[in-house]
């Protein structure tokens, strides 16, 4: 695995990090905002992130994730900085490469939890006779 040494390519590689830390942020605020409430005559029905175990998770891979990228954003800024790595040989590289995939596939499942509990409310609030207003299918986008 060779790493790029050039700074151009260091900015590049910071400033998408910066970027997914970012769409990380906005998937936090959204979901932690996110209510939806239904009507039922004089019955009001709302929804938020707690009240569903799969937001749980979404908000908790979403933490997690946004924890990692900080760290990997330190990394990024003190090797521009210094001009080498805080970890020398390849560890560095490796602990990129597998922390990346581990990440990704935590948020891609919690992703795909949060979607299907987020259809099956609808559904379930539907079949009851509930007004849905509004229901937000907002899932967090990373880039690893």
């Amino acid at each position: 695995m060779a790493e790029p040494t050039s700074s151009a390519s260091q900015i590049a590689i910071l400033s998408l990090k910066v970027f997914t830390s970012v769409l990380l942020l906005i998937s936090l605020i959204v979901l932690t905002t996110d209510t939806s409430t239904a009507y039922y005559g004089f019955l009001l029905l709302q929804v938020q992130f707690d009240n569903v175990n799969s937001y749980r998770c979404m908000l908790a891979s979403n933490v997690v994730g946004f924890v990692y990228i900080l760290m990997q954003i330190t990394f990024s800024v003190c090797h521009i900085i210094m001009g080498k790595r805080l970890i020398s040989g390849n560890g560095s590289v490796l602990l990129d490469f597998y922390c990346d995939k581990v990440i990704s596939y935590l948020l891609g499942t919690s992703a795909v939890a949060r979607f299907g509990a987020t259809i099956d409310l609808k559904v379930n609030l539907d079949i009851f006779g509930f007004y849905v207003g509004k229901i937000i299918l907002c899932n967090g986008i990373c880039i690893s």
